[in-house]
């Protein structure tokens, strides 16, 4: 009925997913994490040992680096992502090895 916003608290069944804006990717990215479960669904915004692409209509490599270091480090170093592509990883991980994050 209504677009997700930044801080939206989506709710089924015993899950709740909080909505995290964090454009760069897309102008619009939203990421969904789960603080009771610690983890983050990060689309295309971060993966394992990379980023998303920034050159399509839209993309913007300082404004994803920023969502990335404003947005979804914060959550915690034991915080899993579940990115679009590839395998899962942490934001620990994430921290001491994306050559993006240095």
């Amino acid at each position: 009925d209504r677009f997700i916003e930044d801080g939206d608290i989506i709710e089924f069944g015993q899950t709740r997913l909080q909505a995290i804006l964090t454009p760069g990717h897309s102008p619009a990215s939203l990421s969904f994490y789960c603080a009771e479960d610690q983890f983050v669904i990060a689309g295309d915004v971060l993966f394992y040992g990379s980023i998303g692409r920034t050159d399509l209509p839209g993309g913007d490599h300082d404004t994803l680096l920023a969502s990335i270091k404003n947005k979804l480090l914060p959550l915690g170093d034991d915080v899993r992502v579940y990115p679009g592509h590839m395998q899962p990883t942490t934001i620990g991980f994430e921290k001491a090895n994306n050559p993006f994050l240095k």
